[in-house]
């Protein structure tokens, strides 16, 4: 399958619960591992907070009509909070074309996010610089990163 086949598009409400499902099946997969079970409680919990939810616009990556990736993104600071892709396509670039699209979308703006040890060398390649050391909070290790509108994702 090439990165091409795959269609992107803002997800609608009805989908947001598949996103989220989505988030918690690859999380509990690739991320837990590397986190206390307090770490895997608290990001279980943020699933389910719909204060934490609100506000987060979400995009996503479909094999037909299947969702295989999202990225959710806080546009009023424009911080990503999710950013998931169905472990049976990771390394086939849909998560880099997913952030391209988002990169269409938002094509000025730095962005933000929270990586995940699991996530760093992928968010490293697509361009994103750490800020800080690596923290922990709640049980969450991550490491505060940005983009600054790269170039290089831009095409």
């Amino acid at each position: 399958m090439k990165p091409n086949a795959i269609s992107m598009r803002k997800l609608t409400a009805g989908e947001i619960p598949a996103a989220l499902e989505l988030a918690w099946k690859t999380f509990s997969e690739y991320e837990s591992p590397d986190y206390t079970p307090e770490g895997t409680e608290e990001f279980r919990k943020c699933l389910h907070d719909n204060d934490y939810l609100a506000g987060i616009e979400y995009y996503g990556a479909f094999d037909g009509e299947k969702l295989i990736g999202e990225i959710g993104i806080r546009p009023d600071r424009m911080h990503i909070c999710f950013f998931f892709v169905d472990g049976s396509y990771h390394r086939r670039g849909i998560g880099t074309s997913l952030f391209r699209y988002l990169r269409k979308i938002y094509p000025h703006d730095t962005i933000t996010l929270n990586s995940s040890p699991y996530g760093l060398p992928f968010y490293k390649a697509i361009g994103f610089v750490p800020t800080e050391e690596e923290k922990t909070v709640n049980g969450i290790r991550f490491t505060p990163m940005r983009d600054d509108a790269q170039e290089t994702l831009r095409d």
